[in-house]
């Protein structure tokens, strides 16, 4: 592997990571939705445990360290470029969609 593809795949990898970060902790995806609760329920209001799920922060270095070890084993293999680029790329043009709403007048 040279350089420059572990710079790309590194890219790919933090904007997947953000995707998957955005899914779990925000979105509405109604399976998804239904696990948070499920994963809720298990903990009380104020456990440190339910924070997890709750906090971008808290949960996106063990999907770092989840995807870098992913990276490594698979040693960046077809299907590590294909699922994380298509996660990459389907986040990247929600955000450009979004930034290219026309004016409400």
């Amino acid at each position: 592997m040279g350089h420059w593809e572990w710079a790309v795949a590194t890219l790919i990898g933090v904007v997947s990571i953000a995707r998957t970060v955005r899914l779990l902790v925000y979105d509405d995806f109604p399976p998804v939705a239904w696990l948070r609760a499920r994963f809720l329920a298990l903990f009380p209001e104020d456990s440190k445990w339910s924070v997890l799920i709750e906090c971008q922060y808290c949960v996106a270095p063990y999907l770092a360290a989840g995807m870098g070890l992913w990276a490594w084993v698979s040693d960046l293999n077809t299907w590590w470029w294909v699922i994380n680029g298509w996660w990459a790329a389907s986040y990247a043009a929600a955000i450009l969609v979004s930034y290219d709403q026309p004016a409400d007048d």
